[in-house]
């Protein structure tokens, strides 16, 4: 085993040689015949002296001189140390305020933001009633008779109306959560009532599309504490998802399934899937998987977000479970009304 070297001020000091060169203590020529001299020793003996030591020994620098080179060299690092360190203080103080300052902006931008979606929605609102109070009027005949042309035309005006209906809520929504946390009304719910009311409403889109719809609701107790109107738009949202990415010919399943003290509501399909890579991507707000000017399925990109901060008001979660090209399932937990606790 090889013996340490001495501890020595010398083990201090990086590239003393150079240093000695500097202060003209040295030549090069000197250093060069220490270095040489030290290459030697290394090959017959285990170790060799420090190169200051060295010098002295070979009479080239004396011992006075070298201790006072190591001790102002051990200065001036110490020194330099000291005012690297402050340099640095420095830049993270500045780097700090600059941050703060993106942090403030960014959070009047986002507040902007809130407020453009809000009143934009809100402007978007008050036209698309007029449209749909006239849409009515002309269905129901009382501003004339309709030809079966008309008819069928009318009612895909009111399809995209009540499609254009759903967006500006969902924006509205998500303007609101963005502002402050999503309000949330809990009281006890019927899950199987929700469920098949939802259920019914999207059966038409799944015949449209070749899809079976299957709900299996729960035999047990099935009462829970959930905002009704939010939690339906969630499960309409899984199910939208889940019909829009099976082919046609697919299965969409809708289930409710109750242990001691909360209820799961698992949304399947056998769909296209998820790339286990882009799962993370699902839930940022306006994005969209495929967002290429060819993409084959539309949307905003809000569901599945507002879908997600519904269920945290809920002190829920949502879990995914998705392979691709063979399916996806969506589901979230929530608390059972016991017995004696209804409200």
């Amino acid at each position: 085993m090889d013996n340490p070297q001495p501890l020595t001020p010398e083990v201090l000091v990086p590239r003393l040689g150079d240093y000695l060169i500097e202060r003209q203590l040295i030549t090069p020529e000197q250093l060069t015949i220490a270095l040489q001299q030290q290459a030697a020793m290394r090959k017959t003996q285990q170790t060799a002296p420090l190169i200051g030591q060295l010098l002295v020994d070979l009479g080239i620098l004396d011992r006075g001189a070298l201790d006072q080179a190591i001790t102002e060299h051990v200065l001036q690092l110490r020194f330099a140390l000291k005012e690297n360190n402050r340099q640095l203080e420095r830049r993270v103080q500045a780097r700090t305020v600059e941050l703060e300052r993106a942090l403030v902006r960014l959070s009047e931008l986002n507040q902007l933001k809130s407020n453009f979606l809000a009143n934009i929605s809100h402007e978007l609102r008050t036209p698309l009633t007029h449209l749909n109070g006239f849409l009515e009027l002309i269905q129901s005949g009382d501003l004339g008779p309709l030809t079966d042309g008309q008819v069928n035309a009318l009612g895909t005006i009111q399809r995209s109306t009540d499609r254009l209906s759903r967006l500006i809520e969902d924006l509205i929504l998500f303007a609101i959560s963005e502002k402050s946390e999503m309000p949330v009304l809990q009281d006890a719910t019927d899950l199987n009532i929700l469920c098949v009311d939802v259920v019914n409403q999207m059966q038409s889109k799944a015949r449209d599309q070749k899809l079976q719809l299957i709900m299996q609701p729960s035999t047990n107790g099935v009462i829970v504490y959930a905002d009704r109107e939010k939690i339906g738009w969630v499960i309409y949202q899984f199910l939208d998802n889940a019909l829009k990415f099976t082919p046609s010919g697919g299965t969409v399943t809708l289930e409710l399934i109750p242990d001691e003290l909360h209820i799961t509501v698992r949304v399947s399909d056998n769909g296209i899937g998820i790339p286990p890579s882009r799962l993370h991507e699902i839930f940022e707000p306006f994005h969209q998987l495929d967002s290429s000017s060819t993409r084959r399925y539309g949307g905003t990109g809000l569901g599945l977000a507002l879908a997600q901060k519904i269920v945290e008001a809920h002190d829920s979660s949502i879990q995914v479970v998705s392979e691709l090209g063979k399916g996806s399932q969506f589901s979230f937990v929530l608390k059972k009304v016991l017995e004696g606790n209804a409200r």
